[in-house]
């Protein structure tokens, strides 16, 4: 993946998540909003309906105002004018409680005016055997009335936390794709970071041959044009071995210069419009002598048309080569490659070249133009290669917008098909 596609998914990333949290936030504040005051609503009513009936329990008339008046978020102090029984409260506050759906412990008080304190009523848990924690006995009085009582809810925020167990299950999910999302920014990163140092690794070691390389064919020039040494069949050949292996190694490193350049944004194509019979006519004729010194069948039908695309010189004709050099590596005895230019409705030309070679298993073809990637044969290696042709090839091709396939069988060969448009078509003078 290339530095700015990885910049974007952490960009794009980052924002989605910042409005992923931003929502969930706002739901579950919302949410809490609603609940508590939906709890606040149906403790009022509930208070005030047991101080109701509290009051015609003892024929008495309730305040004309401040019944019920809220101190904090969880206690409340309840003004009426009456002397209140202990027993009846417990009785009434359960009773209104539960019939308003508030299934919530709580404790209570109620005022003494000949002593002036808040005598403690009792605990009530909504879930009878349950141990009971951080009892407060001593619940705050009030100086503005003179018959009241006070009922404190310690399990307030758990009972509003406990109806909003969807939302908590919603924010934790999202934790977790946060805590994932980070995980793979930071493999991702790494990845990146280790990758730049092997490309970096890559270019030093490519230009670094290219001294040598360079220095190796100068010499090897200069021997091969020695006359002492034309004259010695045996160094005569060591030569001319040292020169193809030396313009096998600079091919190799120029490949690798180019894939590089292709990763790193840098592969500028030089497209020109051409004549591809022309260009084909240097890659068939060599092509042709190599496969007859091997005993093998070419087999080319060209159109007899001037065919003008518009492409890369270079490219095009290294991948072309690409193409006949593994058609030739990879055959079972002797070559029998064929090349067919398809011409479709003048518009398009479907480049085929087919090998009766040995072929791709099914299950490999998917990764055939991957960088690096060999095709498995166990302990055998005949060819030897890097793995780079394919991925030369199908990089080459995405950069032109050009549609390559690839069919093949085991044992059966290979085909590939490169789509190219056609620029205009000529009769021949």
């Amino acid at each position: 993946m290339q530095n700015s596609s990885i910049n974007r998914v952490i960009v794009l990333g980052v924002i989605a998540l910042m409005g992923a949290v931003s929502m969930q936030a706002y739901y579950v504040i919302s949410t809490w909003d609603i609940n508590e005051d939906e709890f606040r609503k149906k403790v009022n009513l509930a208070l005030y309906n047991v101080a109701k009936e509290l009051a015609e329990l003892n024929d008495a008339e309730l305040p004309t105002r401040e019944v019920i008046n809220q101190r904090t978020n969880n206690y409340y102090i309840v003004n009426v004018e009456y002397e209140i029984d202990k027993a009846n409260l417990e009785y009434f506050l359960q009773k209104h409680l539960e019939a308003l759906a508030v299934n919530i412990d709580f404790e209570y008080a109620v005022f003494n005016c000949n002593t002036n304190n808040m005598e403690y009523g009792g605990y009530c848990s909504y879930e009878p055997g349950r141990e009971i924690k951080n009892v407060e006995t001593d619940l705050p009085k009030d100086n503005k009335f003179v018959y009241y009582f006070g009922v404190k809810f310690p399990t307030r925020s758990g009972y509003l936390l406990g109806k909003m167990q969807l939302n908590i299950f919603l924010a934790g999910v999202l934790l977790l794709v946060i805590l994932f999302f980070g995980y793979s920014m930071s493999v991702i990163l790494r990845q990146r970071r280790l990758s730049n140092m092997q490309k970096d690794f890559i270019n030093n070691m490519t230009h670094e041959f290219k001294t040598p390389i360079s220095t190796i064919k100068i010499s090897t020039d200069v021997f091969l044009n020695n006359t002492m040494v034309r004259e010695n069949d045996r160094l005569f050949q060591y030569a001319n071995i040292i020169q193809q292996q030396n313009q096998r190694l600079n091919h190799q490193v120029e490949k690798v210069l180019q894939l590089a350049k292709i990763e790193g944004n840098n592969f500028d194509l030089k497209r020109e419009s051409l004549v591809l019979n022309d260009l084909l006519a240097d890659i068939i004729e060599g092509t042709r002598l190599r496969v007859q010194e091997m005993n093998g069948q070419f087999e080319v039908n060209l159109p007899e048309d001037l065919i003008h695309i518009f492409a890369d010189p270079l490219h095009l004709t290294n991948i072309l080569h690409n193409l006949i050099d593994n058609a030739i590596k990879y055959c079972k005895e002797q070559p029998n490659i064929k090349i067919d230019l398809q011409v479709v409705n003048k518009r398009k030309l479907i480049f085929v070249i087919k090998d009766r070679g040995i072929g791709i298993k099914k299950e490999f073809q998917a990764k055939i133009f991957d960088k690096f990637y060999r095709v498995p044969t166990g302990d055998v290696h005949d060819v030897k290669g890097f793995g780079l042709g394919l991925f030369y090839v199908k990089s080459v091709c995405d950069s032109h917008g050009w549609k390559l396939r690839l069919k093949s069988a085991e044992e059966e060969g290979t085909t590939v098909y490169i789509h190219i448009p056609i620029q205009s078509i000529n009769p021949k003078k």
